[in-house]
């Protein structure tokens, strides 16, 4: 940092320094400084990486400012704060976010250009912190970013994970994982905080004692303690000075190295404990076939939760907050069930750690937590073996017995005599291997429950809480998830967004019902041209990185038909694949057929251990190899599978689509929130009245969605009238010789056995109606055709798509939240000079910052 010839008490005008300036010089001075400073290289042997770096710690100077000052302001008001417990958070890569959120991109820009430097490069170097699978991380993400825009104390609470989901590669057409290796460069995001490390205990065994007060106490006697030690990362809000906080917790043991076993030579034991620690942070979900990697995962969702509690704990003890207030000074926000053991481990802190009695721990540890419940899928709603869970953590099974026992008896009294439903309702599933139930227990220590999209909520009342909706009828709300257009319109998609601030100005990013300005414009052909060449030049772009990447050349002008989502037999790429084989056996039949060009793109990651979803990916990918390389076919259908899908290539592929696939079974996605960074950005949904699609549906209109398939109910009625998939099979010409087609090894090299399961499951099981809602999947799709030959029209719905998604914002979601479950409300941040003084730097003010 350069020094400045000012004396900043007798001064009455700001220098613009290094580290905070704003303007294009100061930042030219931060970068060569932090280049040579921090990164020790000089411009004639720095790599690329080393220019991102330098560039990182720059911009992350900027928000210290801003993040030193929000904690400041939080500690002095004892803030009531959200406490985001999810053990999954996909933040996306940081650099470009954050240049958007302190409104100085364009400054960075030129600065890197004067220095001969491109910013794109740069941002592209960084490496995306992988600590998600998807939906529910990057939601996550999301939250954190509306809840600094919406001047929201909170902090995130999750696992720093060692490496993130894996990195995928795609050989002979099958998924292949590799370790994702997102901290081999350093992270310089974050700061580790190892003075507020915490202890948590695993195993071991339990011991009842009467104090010196004649109370009835237990001590739980580990066998095992790990360290957490955690990272924080600033969560800058758009355009105003909230810094928010991601605290991510690392394990580590509490003693690195056993001098009496390396004595021994026994050195790999020396290290022994310091790798078993390791592991419980090391690894994103690990795969869970197995008991080991159930064990794994377990460990993970109580490592981090007792962390966070702990870390809550010192909060309030810093802030000289009783700890009868915890309630009043924190609300926990449950994203899932993932961490719904903490209302366990609350109840153990508070009784075995602190003192209180039950009664009063209930009441704190009820009032605490709010709990959102993301599947429909009851066999996705965790449970664990009673044997596993009680090995692991056997003082938090005592404890949720308890809680248990009070429970039933509650429900008892409310319904006598009604085994069946106390059976259902019960915290431990007793109908065969017992197990805890982990939305059970979420549902009964949580006071809000809420579901993520209207369809959802209605169905989780439904049918997967229904007991527990008929027990707490208000303890259940909608909240419908929101997407942030800072990250997926406004970084992702910067000449749409020129377009739409050159018509209604800029307030639009942060009220994003705004948009509906631009209906104004819908019937201006000037204004439909413009959109449509914007479109038309994103197209361009995806389809020369295809081109330099795939050696796959594809025609912009085509239909850029995307589904880019987690692979999954009920999100149904497989379908999509039918309807591609369907158009080539048209094309097969004629071939000068007149036909749609179309451009089919797949992207997502299958879990390591779903064989069925990897299989879909070898499918996708079997199919891409015949179709475009058959002369046939004369380029107007292409396909192609993106490998390594993250949120870093989303932000690619989002502004690129015409055509967005959300054709999950009706009744079986939550809410979908690709659906809607689709749409924010000008693509038209196919799809099924499932999850956030119904209400994606009401907003844009009918006559601007393609509606198609079976609604949840007909799903209902039809899985209980018997459904037998081969009927469809025998009934439809067309679909028989897709799937004839398939089974006879046309896109196998003649391999019947390869897609064999595939078949079998749709002809035999079909769980997710694939083929009954064939028929009109496939008449839909003729309609998109016929709707993409007309341009102008076509443009038309775009816009009104774009224009009509103001609801969609998570900062709607987020206010939603603050609203009607969290009761919190916005904190101004003023940023304070503290070259000039306060928070104690100057000896006028004792300042205990607690982010």
């Amino acid at each position: 940092m350069q020094t400045q010839d000012i004396n900043f008490q007798n001064a009455n005008i700001r220098v613009e320094d290094d580290r905070t300036g704003l303007s294009v010089e100061a930042l030219k001075r931060a970068f060569l400084d932090n280049l040579f400073y921090i990164q020790g290289k000089f411009p004639a042997i720095a790599t690329r990486n080393d220019y991102y770096m330098a560039l990182a710690y720059t911009v992350r100077d900027r928000l210290f400012r801003r993040w030193i000052n929000t904690a400041e302001v939080y500690t002095t008001q004892g803030s009531r704060t959200v406490c985001y417990f999810s053990a999954e958070f996909l933040m996306g890569p940081h650099l470009g976010n954050n240049l958007i959120n302190l409104g100085i991109f364009d400054q960075v820009k030129q600065a890197m250009q004067e220095l001969g430097l491109d910013l794109d490069e740069l941002m592209e170097q960084e490496e995306e912190p992988g600590l998600g699978n998807g939906g529910l991380g990057r939601l996550a993400a999301c939250y954190l970013d509306s809840m600094a825009t919406l001047e929201i104390a909170s902090i995130g609470y999750g696992i720093r994970y060692e490496f993130g989901i894996f990195d995928q590669d795609i050989r002979d057409g099958w998924q292949v994982e590799s370790t994702d290796k997102w901290l081999s460069y350093g992270n310089p995001w974050e700061i580790s905080r190892p003075e507020w490390e915490v202890q948590v205990k695993f195993g071991g065994y339990t011991e009842a004692f009467t104090n010196e007060r004649g109370q009835y106490r237990v001590r739980w006697v580990p066998d095992k303690v790990v360290r957490g030690v955690p990272h924080d990362t600033p969560i800058l809000g758009y355009q105003v000075n909230t810094c928010n906080t991601l605290r991510l917790w690392s394990s580590e043991a509490i003693e690195s190295f056993d001098f009496t076993a390396f004595n021994a030579g026994d050195y790999s034991g020396a290290v022994y404990k310091k790798m078993e620690s390791e592991n419980i942070s090391k690894v994103l979900y690990p795969n869970d076939n197995m008991t080991q990697g159930k064990i794994l995962r377990l460990e993970q969702q109580f490592f981090f939760v007792s962390c966070s509690l702990q870390d809550m704990i010192r909060i309030l003890e810093r802030q000289n907050i009783s700890l009868d207030r915890f309630h009043e000074k924190f609300v926990v926000q449950l994203n899932d069930t993932h961490p719904s053991i903490a209302i366990a481990e609350l109840m153990r802190l508070l009784m075995d750690e602190h003192g209180m009695e039950w009664d009063q721990a209930w009441n704190i540890t009820s009032k605490t937590f709010a709990y959102t419940n993301h599947t429909l899928l009851p066999e996705a709603l965790e449970r664990w073996p009673i044997g596993l869970f009680g090995k692991l953590l056997p003082r938090h099974l005592e404890i949720i017995y308890e809680i248990n026992s009070r429970f039933l008896d509650e429900v008892r009294l409310k319904y006598p005599d009604d085994i069946a439903r106390i059976n259902r309702m019960s915290l431990i599933d007793e109908s065969g291997e017992r197990y805890v139930r982990m939305a059970n227990l979420a549902c009964v220590g949580s006071f809000a429950i809420n579901g993520v999209a209207a369809l959802h909520t209605e169905l989780m009342k439904k049918d997967v809480l229904h007991d527990f909706y008929e027990l707490y009828p208000d303890k259940f709300n909608n909240k419908t998830n929101g997407v942030t257009p800072r990250r997926f319109m406004v970084l992702s998609n910067p000449r749409l967004c020129r377009l739409i601030t050159s018509k209604i100005g800029h307030t639009w990013v942060k009220h994003l019902d705004e948009l509906h300005q631009l209906e104004a414009y819908v019937d201006d052909p000037e204004f439909r041209a413009e959109f449509r060449q914007i479109k038309q030049a994103i197209k361009q772009d995806l389809a020369q990185y295809i081109k330099a990447n795939y050696g796959l050349e594809v025609d912009p002008a085509s239909m850029f038909d995307i589904q880019a989502k987690r692979i999954h037999e009920y999100k149904r790429q497989h379908l999509n694949a039918l309807h591609i084989i369907t158009l080539y056996n048209r094309i097969k039949a004629n071939p000068d057929i007149d036909i749609t060009p179309r451009t089919f793109l797949f992207g997502g990651k299958a879990a390591p251990g779903y064989f069925l979803a990897k299989l879909i990916i070898k499918f996708i990918n079997s199919i891409g190899d015949v179709v475009n390389r058959d002369p046939d076919v004369r380029g107007r259908l292409k396909v192609l599978f993106l490998k390594d899908y993250s949120v870093k290539f989303a932000q690619r592929v989002y502004p690129a689509a015409d055509l967005s696939e959300q054709i999950s079974t009706a009744g079986k996605e939550a809410s979908g929130t690709g659906n809607m960074k689709f749409a924010m950005n000008g693509a038209l949904t196919i799809g099924t009245l499932d999850g956030a699609n119904v209400e994606i549906l009401e907003e844009v209109g009918a006559e601007n969605f393609f509606l198609f398939g079976m609604t949840a109910e007909e799903v209902y009625a039809k899985r209980a009238a018997g459904y037998n998939p081969m009927e469809y099979y025998e009934s439809d010409p067309e679909l028989k010789l897709v799937l004839d087609r398939v089974a006879s090894g046309f896109f196998s090299h003649g391999d019947v056995n390869l897609f064999k399961p595939l078949i079998d499951n749709l002809l035999y099981s079909d769980p997710y109606f694939l083929l009954a809602d064939y028929r009109s999947y496939v008449d839909c799709q003729d309609r998109v055709s016929l709707a993409y030959r007309n341009q102008d029209h076509w443009t038309r719905m775009s816009i009104l798509n774009t224009a009509r998604m103001g609801k969609f914002s998570s900062d709607r979601s987020i206010q939603d939240y603050c609203d009607d479950i969290w009761k919190v409300h916005p904190i101004k941040i003023e940023l304070r000079d503290y070259v000039q003084g306060g928070c104690g730097f100057d000896g006028s003010t004792d300042c205990k910052v607690v982010f």
